[in-house]
């Protein structure tokens, strides 16, 4: 759908156009004496705009008192997850609660950033259609993105994207108009510390929006969104895409990856992830793996961005490869 330019839209996009493109892999940052003078909303966003891989904790679940737990955490996000855990956005909303009334974070933050999984498998844009309330509900709870499950379908995806946008975000090319709605901002405003018109300008999708404060993922887990990376990749609005090696196992091994053996050097999981890894550098978006101490840097060095273990020696080895700024 092409719809006329509005000025604040062709601002938008221009201002887009000009801004210096991120790096796609991970290198060796230059150490900085001072912090930077404006901080976002999202913690990890500014970190990826550093140039500094990002590593991040998980919960399955829970309310306000794991939010109150969670506001120390050292993890440069959180992922709430709501995949194959409860489906609860009451307890969501709680949790958010709780990381407001315990902060502000070590860093300086109103609260950690919040990611959250969902029961939604982006197999085609009917079913995706068919489910984006949660989508809704989700935004709803003041949580800062959302990593969509068993991406499958390009349109799927383009659909997911939409739905997190308001009507009246900048216009970006292969999308159409946003289709989040009014009254959504009220609870995530408190949350996020801002105005209802404040929350409104910045709840958006970056870096397609340069001054978004939203993360969108997708999981690339079994082969047929596997022989598609290239396109689920390439749709406007994500920020990082995973390979699911989990779920990708099930398929091509025939067992998950972690009973028995090192699968994760199988030819065919190698492949994949490989696969994946090329089609994130080559749409510029970020790329997710999971990390140990033994491979955090050699993950770094390949190009990943988004590790696992975000409180764990792991990630201060890769912090500290990265010379990432104090504090961590």
């Amino acid at each position: 759908m092409i719809r006329p330019m509005r000025p604040l839209a062709a601002l938008s996009l221009l201002a887009a156009a000009c801004a210096v493109a991120l790096p796609a892999q991970a290198q060796p940052a230059t150490p900085t004496a001072t912090a930077p003078k404006l901080k976002r909303i999202n913690r990890a966003i500014e970190l990826l705009e550093q140039g500094q891989p990002i590593y991040y904790a998980q919960i399955s679940g829970g309310g306000y008192d794991e939010g109150k737990r969670m506001a120390a955490t050292k993890a440069d996000y959180i992922t709430y997850e709501m995949e194959h855990g409860a489906l609860d956005f009451a307890a969501l909303r709680a949790f958010m609660r709780g990381l407001v009334d315990a902060g502000p974070t070590r860093t300086g933050h109103r609260t950690p950033t919040v990611i959250v999984t969902l029961p939604i498998a982006g197999s085609d844009a009917a079913s995706l259609k068919a489910n984006v309330w949660m989508v809704q509900q989700t935004l709803a709870a003041g949580v800062h993105g959302i990593l969509l499950c068993q991406a499958e379908a390009p349109d799927a995806v383009k659909v997911f994207v939409e739905a997190t946008r308001y009507p009246f975000a900048p216009e970006a090319p292969g999308l159409e108009v946003g289709k989040r709605g009014a009254g959504s901002q009220g609870f995530a405003a408190q949350i996020w510390g801002l105005s209802q018109n404040e929350y409104l300008r910045r709840a958006d999708a970056w870096p397609l929006n340069p001054d978004g404060e939203i993360m969108l993922g997708i999981k690339i887990e079994n082969p047929r969104a596997t022989a598609r990376a290239e396109e689920l990749t390439r749709v406007p609005g994500l920020t990082f895409a995973e390979w699911g090696p989990s779920d990708q196992a099930f398929y091509l091994i025939g067992r998950p990856s972690g009973q028995g053996g090192d699968i994760a050097r199988h030819p065919a999981m190698v492949a994949t992830r490989a696969r994946v890894l090329a089609a994130t550098k080559a749409a510029k978006i970020r790329f997710l793996n999971s990390c140990n101490e033994a491979d955090v840097v050699d993950q770094l060095k390949d190009g990943v961005m988004i590790c696992t273990g975000g409180d764990t020696p792991a990630a201060d080895k890769g912090r500290a490869y990265t010379r990432r700024p104090q504090p961590w």
